[in-house]
């Protein structure tokens, strides 16, 4: 059947099993708006309030599924505006599919009204990017962004299509959904020498990431690490691949990591590394980083090997594969020496824990772990309050912790609450800071109109946390523009944009208060009072290794 351009393009969106889409409608895509009104009753479309929000919210629902997600935004300041969200994806690994309008073709290059070469922008933050010509190609480019973004390391993919190309009419033939492309192990002989490298080893430690869950390898994770009598640890984005509770998993390494998972990967002989990367807030000091241990990285991007970090064994294919024809390869051995350093410095952890009482972030973060279920998704924003709940929320399902991570981007928060809320079908929470939450407020609204169960606990504390901390440690305490001296009423603006607005200043009216916002059907602002002087500890200064570890004030 013959069809125009944009009815191309939303059909071929839900041929692909899409269900939801996130967006905004501008002028020069206003042809595929049209369409998404004809086919409103097979896929969904979520207005936001900014592109940028709606850029986070099919991030945050890509997160949460696994599935690609969908944002659709004009030409022009709509197509840049989506430049932050697809940086954020590129960064960490997320598959997500960029549509944007342009001016028609005869207009390219000619600077017409809101005409942007965002083909050019985008191209070292897309895995690929596509300007469509011909809406004989239109279909085609469609299924093949989607098959791009979810293949190998996954990744956002950005499709430019001009007006009239929206416009032209076509032969329109249904498809079924493309698959990503086969995934192979690596090569069987790489695979032998890292047998033969961690059959050696006395202090084995598997390090993982966000690769681990794209490879859907957890199963393959835990008989590993029980084989090897190995302790577990992971990256930011490996948080929730396995159940915070699990005996062997000492939590999130790196420069604000656990202290026992930072302690034992730095003494271990052999780090075997799973879909994660070695960057700088990995290894501190990359001269120092691991200098007793040989270092299995196993990663379907053959570009993460020894890229920063030598690798003894660079393996090049997927987790899961690789693992399944690596562990009979591997001898079963017990580790009771290794083990007892474990626990000793899972003991150092505990002593050097932060037990005072009151409104402390430990404390606000245990209270929230209280009203947590088993699939109850966790969205950050960036600063400490992302890192204190990387550090104490306990997680039991996986996909379940949304933060950025590669960029780090201030504002991502509640936009990708709201796409994964919409992926997982979940109550959400979003855990921010007065300083994230003032960048991305104004999808308050989205979440709203929506009317999604969405919990956000807001740890405020005056300033910009995080640089603030850097400024008292680094440079004198000079607090050049990290107070905030902010008059935001937090709860009479949650009121104002129609959600429910409450505030505690109590670990007891924290309790209670949740308690309440956890049974509203809507979007709830639990705004809670940390001291602007709380640090994120423990912590590896710019520069330092794990022998210059802050884990107290005054180390």
């Amino acid at each position: 059947m013959k069809l125009s351009g944009s009815d191309i393009i939303v059909r071929t969106l839900i041929e692909q099993g899409c269900d939801v889409v996130f967006g905004y409608p501008g002028g020069q895509i206003i042809h595929v708006y049209d369409s998404l009104y004809k086919y409103q009753d097979e896929l969904k479309h979520v207005l936001t309030a900014h592109e940028q929000g709606a850029a986070h919210a099919a991030d945050g629902y890509a997160r949460a599924t696994g599935k690609v997600g969908v944002v659709i935004a004009t030409s022009g300041p709509g197509a840049t505006n989506l430049v932050t969200g697809i940086a954020t994806a590129y960064l960490d690994s997320v598959p997500i599919v960029a549509i944007t309008g342009n001016v028609p073709s005869s207009g390219i290059g000619t600077d017409s009204f809101q005409e942007i070469d965002i083909t050019g922008i985008t191209l070292p933050i897309t895995k690929h990017n596509y300007f469509v010509g011909s809406v004989e190609n239109l279909a085609d480019t469609i299924r093949d962004a989607f098959r791009l973004a979810s293949s190998g390391r996954p990744g956002p993919v950005l499709i430019d299509v001009p007006k009239d190309v929206q416009i032209a009419m076509c032969e329109y033939e249904a498809q079924p959904p493309v698959q990503p492309d086969e995934k192979q192990a690596a090569k069987d002989i790489r695979i032998q020498q890292a047998a033969e490298c961690i059959n050696a080893a006395r202090r084995p430690f598997v390090y993982f990431g966000g690769g681990l869950m794209t490879g859907e390898a957890q199963e393959e994770l835990l008989a590993l690490a029980d084989k090897i009598d190995a302790p577990l640890g992971c990256s930011m984005m490996g948080i929730s691949g396995v159940p915070t509770d699990h005996p062997r998993f000492l939590g999130m390494q790196g420069m604000h990591g656990h202290y026992a998972c930072s302690m034992a990967m730095h003494k271990a002989d052999c780090i075997i590394a799973l879909g994660v990367r070695f960057n700088d807030r990995v290894t501190g000091n990359r001269e120092k980083f691991a200098r007793g241990a040989k270092i299995v990285h196993i990663d379907i991007d053959g570009a993460e090997l020894s890229k920063t970090v030598e690798a003894t064994h660079g393996l090049r294919g997927d987790v899961k594969k690789t693992l399944q024809k690596l562990l009979p390869l591997l001898d079963a051995q017990e580790r009771p020496k290794w083990q007892e350093k474990i626990a000793e410095f899972r003991r150092e952890e505990e002593a050097a824990a932060d037990n005072r009482e009151g409104m402390t972030p430990r404390t606000v973060l245990n209270i929230l772990n209280r009203h947590l279920g088993e699939n109850t998704p966790v969205a950050t924003d960036v600063g400490q309050h992302q890192m204190w709940t990387a550090q104490y929320a306990k997680f039991q399902s996986s996909r379940r912790f949304i933060s950025s991570g590669g960029l780090g981007t201030m504002g991502f928060g509640l936009g990708a609450a709201i796409g994964a809320q919409m992926g997982s079908g979940e109550r959400t929470v979003l855990v921010t800071g007065d300083g994230s939450f003032g960048m991305c407020l104004n999808e308050l609204a989205t979440a709203v109109s929506q009317k999604l169960p969405l919990v956000i606990l807001l740890l405020n504390n005056g300033v910009l946390g995080m640089v603030r901390q850097w400024q008292t440690l680094f440079f004198d305490k000079h607090y050049s523009n990290t107070v905030l001296d902010r008059k935001t009423d937090f709860v009479k603006l949650a009121e104002a944009f129609g959600a429910k607005g409450m505030r505690a200043t109590t670990p007891d009216e924290l309790d209670n208060v949740l308690s309440e916002a956890f049974s509203t059907d809507g979007p709830c602002v639990v705004e809670c009072f940390v001291d602007k002087d709380e640090f994120v500890l423990p912590m590896l200064p710019p520069g330092g290794s794990m022998d210059d570890i802050i884990v107290r004030i005054g180390d």
